[in-house]
């Protein structure tokens, strides 16, 4: 598959969105370079970003299940759609901890697209069910005669043969690969990623927000990868990296693209999409920038129960670990404190968080 792209680019139809989309993304930017929740905000960006980009395909992941799926505190069995989202989240850890142009480069996309979401899981071979009913017709009473079910398993062994010479003469299968009945066969993966990094090479020249919207539009039309299609809009993060408009974080593209119609996102005309990419890179950093004011202030106000303490109390590592994650369990405190479960509830209280299950037992609590 070939991906042309516009010519002439609509300038008409994206210069105001993208004006307005440069200057937001930058002074996010330029807010978390010099900001003391600058991790904490990256660090809980990062799950939300993950849940959005399974929101974005059809899937529902709550916050609190990655969470703790990613803590390795799991309260039940892991879903298919939580294993996807925590493959996210870990990409996008992977990403944001590399050089900034190692995410599109050659060796980046190899290693991100080989990097497997879950292992393939071996489903075991059936074997017949062994009857354990002596060969010898059981008599007295509740007992069966075989001549009584003469015709109709005749019949059934009519019908079983006839199935066979129906599948004996159908066309063989092309592969024995499980794959196969999953992921298209002719489906060049190479190819196709090979396309898309001409794409980006080619909008080297362009303003870094118009070439990130180009490769994102670039990404859903060519579909390189079956098995990772949500890895386009971290490419595309990482590459707003590398041409320096994101230089101190990792922009959460799918959060940003949640606040925009799909009847926009998937329209026809490269223009409206073009806008649509534009207007949520606005939108995601506007609410970006009032995320860190909020987080920014309850640092502060849980700062102030630290006037008094010991050098050694555990409360301004509780502190940074509230702010690091979207929520916090018992287990994860006591784990990450190493403290017991008792000295963490104890901590909790004493800096008064929020509970947010409002469950009796494995509760949790956060800083929203």
């Amino acid at each position: 598959m070939v991906y042309a792209l516009p010519d002439p680019l609509p300038w008409s139809a994206v210069a105001g969105p993208l004006a307005a989309a440069e200057d937001a993304l930058a002074r996010l930017d330029e807010r978390l370079g010099s900001s003391p929740v600058r991790d904490g905000w990256i660090s809980r960006t990062h799950f939300l970003d993950a849940c959005a980009s399974l929101w974005l395909a059809g899937e529902l992941v709550h916050l609190e299940d990655l969470v703790l799926h990613d803590a390795e505190m799991d309260v039940r069995r892991p879903t298919h759609a939580l294993t996807r989202a925590h493959a996210v989240l870990r990409t996008r850890r992977r990403i944001a901890a590399a050089d900034p142009a190692w995410a599109t480069s050659a060796s980046g996309i190899a290693a991100l697209s080989k990097d497997q979401e879950e292992d393939a899981a071996e489903v075991p071979s059936r074997e017949p069910t062994q009857s354990h009913e002596p060969e010898e017709e059981r008599g007295g009473e509740g007992g069966f005669d075989d001549d009584t079910f003469s015709a109709e398993l005749a019949a059934i062994d009519a019908v079983l043969e006839r199935s066979s010479q129906v599948l004996a003469s159908a066309a063989p299968i092309r592969t024995q690969d499980p794959l196969a009945l999953v992921y298209e066969l002719e489906w060049d993966e190479s190819a196709r990623l090979g396309e898309w990094r001409r794409v980006v090479e080619s909008t080297r020249d362009l303003p870094p927000l118009l070439a990130a919207a180009l490769a994102f539009d670039a990404w859903t039309t060519i579909e390189p990868l079956q098995h990772r299609p949500w890895l386009g809009a971290l490419a595309v993060s990482g590459l707003l990296g590398a041409r320096g408009k994101a230089r101190h974080h990792l922009p959460c593209l799918d959060l940003a693209l949640r606040q925009v119609l799909r009847e926009r996102r998937r329209a026809r005309d490269l223009p409206t999409k073009l806008v649509a990419f534009l207007e949520a890179v606005t939108l995601g950093a506007g609410q970006g920038l009032k995320d860190h004011d909020r987080w920014l202030l309850a640092r502060r106000l849980l700062e102030r129960k630290l006037s008094g303490r010991r050098k050694h109390s555990k409360l301004p590592a509780l502190i940074n670990l509230v702010l690091a994650r979207p929520l916090v369990s018992t287990g994860m405190i006591a784990a990450e404190l190493s403290v017991t479960a008792r000295a963490a509830q104890d901590l909790v209280g004493e800096l008064g968080l929020r509970e947010i299950t409002g469950r009796g037992r494995y509760r949790a609590w956060a800083v929203l």
